[in-house]
């Protein structure tokens, strides 16, 4: 009996797309396969709002505005699918590409120099080009389209995770795992205000941001989303992700300087900030800012900077904000170049509220285990259960996830549920008093041995200020399985005496099979 295919529509898509890969590296090919996906989704956004207008006997099919008043981007004819996919098998469909690209920029000045035009490039099959236009020309997607409005969305972040799987190292610069990104926006809950990404990659958690909003029937007119990112081809791919998506990226900016050294929203202070930059950056310009107003819970070193991201976050963080950023996690043991002063200086003005450990494996680029930071401004002064001073909420996740594949991990569903509602119980908590806590209708915290532990700042202080979740969860105890002592070692001498005696057996027989041609032991 033939196995049932049980895979996602994204993943035969995605199987089938990169057999025509052939000899050209995931790196370049992703440009090839994510415009053409891009120039598909608009164009079909274009068409659908065109036979809108046609069947109208007042408005103009053709005219731009028309497309502008809808928030739908204009599609001239030389660039629409069905003129490209009409010219799919002709030599020339590179050229035809990369002129229809062309021509979707120039009418659409927020997709100005955004779009990829590598399809003339000599190294690329225009064979496989042909047959790729057809695949994403599909009836199955065509069908599948109908019945998801997010199709496309959903395509090109799940492109997205494959090619940075397939990138290794260098994918993750440009890519979060999903799990992680929607943690993160889960735990600080973004329904409404300004979102800030000071390393936005493809932008990623501006996506999970929108997809929080409006699968908890919030109105994505409500956030408004900042980022910057240094690597151009990066800052490309997030124009057309949040496109697909139709979020406004208009706030999302590029510069080679890098956020440090040319702050693209000096004067931004956001309500959720969601950040994974790079780990302990190296060089980093420190020495150009040593007197940045950013620093003020210390100055970071040159060597790592960790505590320079994390400050600068805090800087942006509005007076009642929430900022998740993912780090290594020597941030929360380091003493090097005074970070121990400033991790302690970050305790005492009750900016830290939560650190998860995360297992090893989970990231692209790094096989080391990493943690996430949640600051938080505007802290509950009564700490948990009504005890004064603030708590810090230790959660040890290191257990948790599967291994996806041989070299990667994943977290389920279910474990993204036991971190976030860990910690969204311990919140309802700390926000209220004891007796507050029992009558509301929220279940309530308790700490768990191995897991998770609510630490006093005594306690944090007993421990130098080290953040490690391992050393507040503690251990967990093992379970008692109900066999008492004596009846659990008789049954393992009898196990070992049975495990001794088929031993003997063995060599025994070694022993004669070793006789028969001639040797012996």
């Amino acid at each position: 009996m033939a196995k049932k295919d049980t895979s996602s529509f994204e993943q035969k898509l995605f199987k089938a797309a990169d057999k025509l890969r052939k000899n050209i590296d995931a790196a370049e090919y992703k440009h090839v396969v994510l415009g053409l996906i891009f120039l598909k989704y608009i164009s079909e956004s274009f068409t659908e709002l065109y036979h809108k207008l046609e069947a109208d006997e007042w408005s103009d099919p053709e005219d731009r505005d028309e497309y502008i008043a809808e928030n739908t981007f204009f599609v001239p004819k030389l660039a629409r699918w069905s003129h490209v996919h009409a010219q799919a098998k002709l030599p020339s469909i590179g050229q035809t590409i990369d002129e229809a690209m062309e021509a979707v920029e120039k009418e659409n000045k927020e997709l100005k120099n955004v779009l990829p035009q590598v399809y003339g490039k000599a190294n690329l099959d225009k064979t496989s080009l042909g047959e790729l236009i057809d695949l994403i020309s599909n009836t199955e997607l065509q069908a599948e389209n109908e019945n998801s409005k997010d199709l496309f969305g959903r395509v090109y972040e799940y492109f997205l995770g494959e090619f940075a799987n397939a990138e290794g190292k260098k994918g993750g610069q440009f890519y979060t795992p999903k799990a992680i990104v929607k943690l993160m926006v889960e735990m600080i809950e973004p329904y409404k205000g300004r979102v800030y990404d000071p390393a936005s990659g493809s932008g990623g958690m501006f996506v999970m941001s929108e997809k929080f909003v409006t699968e908890h029937s919030g109105n994505i007119k409500d956030i408004t989303v900042y980022g910057q990112e240094s690597n151009q081809t990066t800052w490309k791919l997030s124009k057309m992700n949040l496109a697909i998506r139709n979020i406004n990226s208009k706030f999302v900016a590029w510069n080679t300087e890098g956020t440090f050294l040319k702050n693209a929203h000096p004067d931004l202070k956001a309500d959720f900030i969601l950040a994974n930059p790079p780990f302990n950056q190296k060089e980093w310009g420190v020495d150009i800012l040593q007197e940045d107003g950013r620093w003020k819970y210390g100055t970071p070193p040159n060597g790592n900077a960790n505590y320079g991201w994390m400050q600068h976050m805090l800087y942006h963080l509005a007076p009642n904000g929430v900022m998740a950023t993912v780090l290594s996690n020597g941030s929360l043991s380091s003493n090097t170049s005074g970070e121990g002063d400033i991790r302690k200086n970050l305790v005492d003005n009750d900016l830290v509220e939560c650190i998860v450990a995360l297992p090893k494996q989970l990231f692209y680029n790094t096989g080391i285990p990493a943690c996430i930071w949640f600051l938080r401004r505007g802290l509950s002064p009564n700490g948990r259960n009504g005890n004064e001073g603030h708590e810090v909420l230790f959660i040890d996740a290191s257990d948790l996830g599967f291994m996806k594949s041989r070299v990667h991990r994943d977290f389920a569903e279910e474990d993204i549920a036991k971190i976030r509602d860990t910690y969204l119980n311990w919140r309802n908590v700390i926000a209220r008093t004891k007796d507050e806590a029992i009558s509301a209708s929220q279940p309530l915290y308790q700490d768990i041995k191995g897991f998770c532990k609510s630490a006093t700042l005594e306690a944090i202080q007993k421990h130098s200020y080290v953040l490690t979740p391992g050393r507040y969860v503690g251990i967990p105890d093992e379970e008692d399985d109900g066999i008492p002592f004596e009846d659990k070692m008789q049954s393992l001498t009898v196990l070992l005496k049975e495990q001794m005696d088929k031993e003997q057996e063995l060599n025994k027989e070694i022993a004669t099979q070793l006789a028969k041609i001639g040797m012996s032991l």
